[in-house]
């Protein structure tokens, strides 16, 4: 079977290239979200990614984050990178195997997948002037939520779902996991970045409970 010359072609009417290929997008915690949405943004085809993360991968990540046996003991960003490369070796990636800096340099769009509200909030505070594209992911067990701010609407509105690290549900979004549901939280956030690619509004505000069969959006 031959190889289709272009890859893109199948998703040509739904993602743009030319708006998709001119943004670098930052992926900060490559963990059950991150990892999933780093593997989606190669494979649609965004040529600049920046991947921020200090953690090993560890034995469970192989059932929930779709690492590879041969990955544990490893950084996760240079597993992810090698991984990226496997899709595309063209794309340029940025690892950066290491906890997020508030002055380090950041992407137009901005992929915020890390287990804590805190360090979320001091992740936005740091970020949100500096990008055009913010979406941040959050799961436990078969609940998702997906935030993105996008237009003063989402920037209004995301500040407002930053309560205090005590008052979080107790347990991080690593303590009951799956790759499916992982999965869906990633395509769902890289949903909402073809949507503003293509100029369309986007959802601020999105929830999933697979369990219950509920989708709120807003």
């Amino acid at each position: 079977m031959a190889i289709e010359e272009n890859r893109f072609v199948r998703q040509a009417e739904l993602v743009p290239l030319e708006n998709l290929q001119a943004v670098a997008a930052s992926i900060i915690g490559v963990g059950a979200i991150g990892r999933q949405v780093a593997l989606q943004l190669a494979a649609i085809g965004v040529r600049k990614l920046q991947l921020v993360d200090c953690d090993l991968v560890d034995a469970s990540n192989v059932t929930t984050q779709s690492y590879w046996q041969a990955d544990i003991g490893q950084a996760k960003v240079p597993a992810t990178a090698a991984a990226i490369a496997r899709i595309d070796p063209t794309i340029q990636v940025e690892p950066i195997a290491d906890r997020f800096r508030p002055r380090m340099e950041l992407g137009e769009a901005v992929f915020c997948c890390v287990d804590s509200i805190d360090t979320r909030a001091a992740i936005w505070r740091a970020a949100q002037g500096r990008c055009r594209f913010w979406a941040d992911g959050r799961m436990l067990g078969e609940v998702m939520r997906v935030l993105v701010a996008a237009d003063a609407a989402g920037r209004t509105h995301y500040p407002t779902t930053l309560f205090y690290g005590a008052d979080a549900q107790r347990g991080s979004c690593t303590a009951k996991s799956t790759i499916y549901a992982a999965s869906i939280a990633a395509g769902l956030m890289v949903h909402q970045f073809t949507r503003w690619l293509r100029g369309l509004p986007v959802d601020q505000d999105t929830s999933l409970n697979l369990l219950a069969g509920e989708l709120v959006a807003s």
